[in-house]
């Protein structure tokens, strides 16, 4: 369940964004919609900070420190959807911005039924959450750590690296968010909340000057909702990893190149989370699985009348959607539809079960309460159905990597995520990774490159025998998650444990392209 303001302890909501006109606002707004006969009507303001950081070899490079502060309106007026955005904090604004979409409902109403196309749009059922406030788990607020701190701790990981035989370039960035929302609605919902999340990377190159050939080593941190404590290593030990990777860049350098052929895969969390993202979370998507969503990025093989008959992977495969995970890039207390969030089923015994859903979906599907999946990324932008934390499920007793990699005699163990490809209906795929170890009787035998697995969604699923118990798992992610026209982005995590997989078609990306 999301935290309540007694769980969230001592962290609490920025006093800048409280000092806001907030229920003033909110009041002429929905007001106004009401006295214009709006069957629905929801308010949205939003303040966002992205701060970021880059260094190039140990020196600054570029930063940036930006605020966008605004309030939408959305109505339903005659079965259709009405919205308008502003920036001018004043109750008079904000009664013109009802107007405004208001106005847009009308005119889209008039248009659907002149066509004669479209359902009207109607809403799940929801309780209602009078004075509720969220705020994520962290401990320290990045913006509250001076920006010298920051850029004297990219500048230490930076040289130490440099400072390593081998390493010819280091790149080194940071990208911090603090996110606040207040929603109002018609019904009486009242939320308050505030989400942190920040994304360190670091980056060693290595060249070699006789050839001139060059690779790359990245760190396979996550990015994560948690705060300044995670870059001194709560939740992650950075020590250790920059410790490793010039080692590891160097064994990549001199890695021959992988015979292409099948075999099978041991696939770490800091890989195996990128393969959930692209063939499972944006396929369970209901509004894409629908076609409602078909311009950016295509549809979904998983369609609806596959609900509960789609055999998408092995009887092991349990995926749950979820936006209540403890330090989840997805998570909030309430999505942007006033929809409390919680955790459901997707995959079941490698059958789907369910589907991502906003609550006008839900409805018209007669799917019940929304689960919570509905988000924009900006004041100015209307909320869309977005993509929740969804994880692979560890099992219970489950062995370490190590184990996993004992059962394979002929394989190849990937770590970290690096490029990928998927068609138009989340079906057919290819993904590379960071870093390869061939394995041979049970045993790592040295780092290959150039590796690239190929599949189908059901096969590659369908191949699954085993998935490492709780220690394996891990929560991956991304900040950069693209949906929509207008573009919106999204930050979303995936966890996962450490799987195998048999019998995987394995390319070599350089003969591929020719080389």
């Amino acid at each position: 369940m999301p935290e309540t303001p007694t769980t969230a302890r001592a962290r609490a909501v920025d006093p800048l964004f409280l000092a806001l006109p907030l229920r003033g606002l909110a009041d002429a707004a929905l007001s106004r919609a009401r006295a214009l006969g709006a069957a629905h009507a929801d308010f949205r303001l939003e303040r966002i900070r992205n701060a970021s950081w880059r260094l190039r070899d140990a020196r600054p490079a570029g930063s940036s420190d930006s605020v966008q502060l605004g309030f939408a309106v959305r109505v339903v007026l005659e079965g259709s959807w009405g919205f308008a955005a502003g920036v001018d904090l004043t109750p008079e604004a904000a009664a013109r911005v009802a107007e405004q979409a208001v106005a847009v409902a009308r005119l889209s109403a008039r248009v659907g039924a002149a066509a004669g196309s479209g359902d009207p749009v109607e809403l799940a059922d929801e309780p209602v959450y009078p004075d509720a406030v969220w705020v994520s788990a962290y401990d320290v607020n990045p913006f509250e750590v001076p920006d010298a701190e920051k850029t004297a701790l990219l500048t230490d990981w930076s040289r130490r690296l440099l400072d390593a035989d081998g390493v010819s370039h280091v790149d080194a960035s940071l990208l911090t968010v603090q996110e606040n929302k207040f929603y109002a609605d018609t019904a009486g919902t009242v939320t308050t909340q505030q989400r942190i999340r920040l994304h360190p990377v670091i980056e060693a190159v290595a060249v070699d000057e006789r050839t001139g050939a060059f690779d790359s080593m990245r760190s396979i941190a996550p990015p994560a909702g948690r705060g300044w404590e995670y870059l001194r290593g709560t939740g992650w030990d950075w020590d250790r990893e920059l410790a490793e990777i010039p080692e590891l860049l160097a064994e990549k350098m001199k890695a021959p190149s992988v015979r292409p052929g099948r075999y099978d895969l041991v696939v770490d969390p800091s890989n195996l989370w990128l393969t959930i993202h692209e063939s499972i979370g944006h396929a369970t998507e209901l509004d894409r699985a629908l076609g409602y969503e078909a311009a950016y990025a295509g549809t979904s093989f998983a369609t609806f009348d596959k609900l509960d008959t789609l055999r998408y992977g092995s009887d092991i495969m349990q995926v749950t959607g979820d936006r209540t995970a403890e330090h989840g890039l997805a998570t909030v207390g309430w999505d942007d539809e006033g929809v409390q969030t919680r955790s459901w089923d997707l995959i079941r015994d490698g059958v789907l079960v369910g589907y991502q859903l906003d609550r006008r979906i839900a409805r018209l599907k007669g799917l019940g309460r929304s689960n919570g999946c509905a988000f924009a990324d900006s004041p100015s932008h209307v909320p869309v159905q977005r993509m929740a934390n969804v994880s692979l499920r560890p099992a219970d007793g489950g062995p370490d990597t190590e184990g996993l990699i004992a059962g394979v005699e002929d394989g190849i163990y990937i770590v970290g995520d690096r490029s990928w490809s998927i068609d138009m209906q989340r079906y057919n795929f290819q993904f590379t990774g960071q870093r390869f170890y061939r394995i041979a009787n049970g045993r790592l035998a040295g780092q290959l490159k150039d590796v690239a697995y190929q599949a189908t969604t059901t096969d590659f699923w369908g191949s699954m025998e085993a998935v490492g118990g709780p220690q394996t798992y891990v929560l991956g992610g991304a900040f950069n998650c693209g949906k929509a026209q207008p573009g919106q982005t999204a930050a979303v995590s995936h966890g996962c444990p450490s799987a195998l997989f048999r019998d995987v078609n394995v390319l070599n990306t350089q003969q591929e392209a020719g080389r």
